[in-house]
């Protein structure tokens, strides 16, 4: 187990990604060990510390839940991850579960990953599983905005979901991309493994759906007030909630689209089938004519017509042609050829 009283270095404990303490606005590093570093946010009532991990273990995770007495509960789900979207209570603490998505535009496919947020009063850990989504760029945009970084860590939360929801818009945008190249695939003559590519990309859609989806409740409570967060911040977390709203609705629609879409490729499969058994049918009439002459010619009845005639057999040859080309044009007006 790791010794709290250890210094913050990647030497010591290699989950810890970043950890400063921030004041009126201000970044300052944690220089020195975590409760040090802790005693000193709590000392100045503006301060929080904010702490990155990625994919920590049990042991490694027993140094940070220690120094903030973080509830057992929530450091089994932050652990073992796997969790669906949520928002919960522990004390004065909020546990959030958000999922990140990572668009893989060579195969389109959707990569998801989590990030599970506590947030205390003067205290945010960021704990991120998954390769998607890193929290840098999150960091450096809210260290360049003081204003925004006056209001704590409700304004650590806010530009968190609002990194994450951005990104669900951007990638519900090129799934829209993925389901038109489907639709042209479709409607044109080359069909092959599109039913295929259809079941994969709505996988990727029901995928996506399962993480975005269960979000929409978790901001529900924020903006509602049923969930506390710093005065002045309600309205991002508003501004938040509509644009996965929009999302929500874009990956419904995206959903419903790829039903169409593959109920259209069944029904053309289905007409495509039936065209060439009214093709099969057709020459099977065709070729059934010469088959019927010859074969009762072939019995050898010496009272046929023209069977010992010299015309007899020209006659037949003449007949045969004839009934099949009369037939052939019949199929060929009627749409069968």
């Amino acid at each position: 187990m790791l010794d709290p009283r250890q210094p913050l270095t990647r030497d010591n404990v290699l989950m810890i990604m970043d950890c400063a303490i921030y004041r009126k606005g201000v970044r300052d590093d944690v220089q020195g060990d975590l409760s040090d570093a802790l005693d000193s946010a709590r000392e100045v009532g503006d301060a929080f510390m904010w702490i990155g991990l990625h994919e920590p273990t049990t042991e490694e995770f027993d140094q940070v839940a220690g120094e903030l007495q973080l509830h057992p509960l929530a450091i089994e789900d932050a652990v073992n991850a796997h969790q669906r979207p949520k928002l919960e209570r522990y004390g004065d603490t909020l546990f959030v579960v958000v999922k990140t998505l990572n668009y893989v535009d060579a195969s389109s496919d959707i990569e998801v990953g989590e990030i599970m947020l506590f947030v205390g009063k003067d205290f945010v850990i960021t704990v991120r599983h998954g390769e998607g989504a890193p929290l840098k760029a999150v960091r450096q945009r809210l260290e360049a905005d003081k204003e925004l970084l006056h209001h704590g860590p409700s304004a650590v939360l806010y530009t968190v979901l609002d990194e994450i929801v951005d990104r669900y818009g951007a990638i519900a945008h090129e799934v829209e991309i993925d389901i038109i190249e489907l639709e042209r695939r479709v409607f044109s003559t080359q069909r092959t493994t599109v039913t295929e590519n259809i079941y994969e990309l709505k996988r990727e859609v029901l995928e996506f759906r399962g993480a975005e989806d269960p979000l929409v409740p978790v901001l529900q409570d924020i903006v509602k007030g049923r969930v506390s967060v710093a005065p002045g911040t309600t309205e991002y977390f508003r501004d938040v909630l509509d644009h996965l709203l929009r999302v929500d609705e874009q990956v419904d629609s995206h959903n419903e689209l790829l039903t169409n879409v593959l109920n259209a490729h069944l029904a053309q499969v289905g007409m495509q089938q039936n065209e060439d058994m009214r093709k099969i049918s057709a020459w099977a009439a065709i070729l059934a004519v010469p088959t019927l002459v010859t074969g009762a010619y072939g019995m050898n009845f010496t009272h046929m017509p023209g069977l010992t005639e010299w015309w007899g057999y020209p006659a037949a040859v003449v007949a045969i042609v004839g009934i099949c080309a009369t037939l052939y044009r019949w199929f060929r007006k009627s749409g069968w050829l």
